[in-house]
């Protein structure tokens, strides 16, 4: 915990709580007088003046030119929902809500079932809704065959997924022939198919390094190819990511954003998505909800906004992310457990239909 955190006892803790949760309500600055008269501790406006003093010296609040009254900084909003939030689990008749909206895809469509995750996202937080569309699985290597050619060239043939083939000349250090190249493609596939090739990759690097003294001429023949292999180039890619996005008028209501020029650099960001995807990308990796707040995207165009983001996954790991884009005021007690819970619903469905 920063050591300015820790420079917060209770009382003010509280008071930056319950300042944070009326600025999100109201959308007002919050004055000493009401947290006086709405804290329950009996303290002086005097006394919260100072304490508010204390908070905004910290840069946990701040006193907007126009008025006497404070608002959450980003560094405000991050200490409350990283120490002072009260989460609150979706109730029965949401959580429905959720499941109907989702359920109602079709079938064999899951970029409609995206779409529908995205657009619900929207509808319950009147916000922006995005979420990725699922990434391809991850390509495993199906089958390997070595062609002889001269010049001790040795054409590579790899099978992935079953379906999509690679073709790849390599060069050896010696001749070999058709019988050690056949009964190296045979030791390799014993060890490699159902691998990704950054599997593979690894279990080849496992194998010189631990077994080296051990190998017959066969293991390390066809391990001295393998690494000639997986060295010269990638494996298929995954899908780039690319996601659905619903809800973006919800954001020209919003008082942060009312500029005209904030909303059309917030939309043109939207339509070029690369800027976005860095973002999500991050949260592909990530576990459970991750929050943005502010300026710590990393992107000025979301300096006035907040972005929650989960991953959602199914049998064969994660296979994308969902999100909520608003302004930092938002109401991160009941977007937050929207978020998560649909991630995990639209894994559970997306796996249905995979399955």
């Amino acid at each position: 915990m920063p050591q300015d955190y820790e420079r917060l006892n209770e009382r003010a803790q509280q008071l930056l709580r319950m300042l944070v949760e009326s600025y999100i309500r109201d959308g007002q600055p919050v004055g000493s007088r009401s947290l006086s008269r709405d804290s329950g501790l009996r303290l002086s406006s005097a006394t919260i003046r100072n304490v508010m003093a204390d908070l905004e010296e910290l840069g946990f609040v701040v006193s907007p030119h126009t008025s006497a009254g404070r608002i959450p900084t980003d560094r405000g909003y991050r200490f409350f929902v990283d120490t002072l939030l009260r989460s609150r689990p979706l109730d029965d008749a949401a959580l429905a809500e959720v499941r109907r909206h989702l359920d109602s895809a079709p079938l064999d469509d899951p970029k409609a079932l995206v779409a529908n995750a995205s657009q619900l996202l929207s509808n319950v937080t009147q916000l922006a809704g995005v979420v990725t569309v699922p990434r391809a699985a991850v390509a495993s290597i199906t089958q390997i065959e070595f062609v002889g050619l001269s010049e001790n060239r040795v054409l590579v043939v790899m099978v992935f997924n079953d379906r999509e083939v690679q073709n790849r000349i390599i060069h050896l250090s010696r001749h070999h022939t058709p019988e050690e190249l056949r009964r190296a493609a045979q030791f390799l596939n014993e060890q490699l198919v159902g691998r990704t090739a950054e599997a593979a990759r690894q279990e080849i690097l496992r194998q010189l390094q631990e077994a080296r003294e051990h190998m017959n001429a066969l293991m390390l023949d066809a391990i001295t190819v393998a690494q000639k292999i997986f060295d010269q180039s990638p494996a298929p890619a995954n899908t780039s990511l690319d996601y659905i996005v619903a809800g973006e008028t919800n954001l020209m209501g919003v008082a942060q954003l009312t500029s005209v020029e904030k909303l059309r650099r917030l939309f043109e960001a939207f339509n070029e998505k690369r800027d976005f995807l860095h973002l999500l990308d991050q949260s592909l990796h990530a576990e459970g909800v991750q929050i943005f707040i502010g300026k710590e995207s990393g992107y000025q165009i979301l300096d006035d906004c907040s972005v929650i983001t989960a991953p959602y996954s199914g049998d064969d790991g994660v296979m994308g992310v969902i999100g909520v884009i608003g302004p930092t005021r938002m109401a991160y007690e009941r977007v937050i457990p929207i978020v998560d819970i649909t991630a995990r619903l639209l894994g559970s469905a997306l796996s249905v239909r995979r399955g």
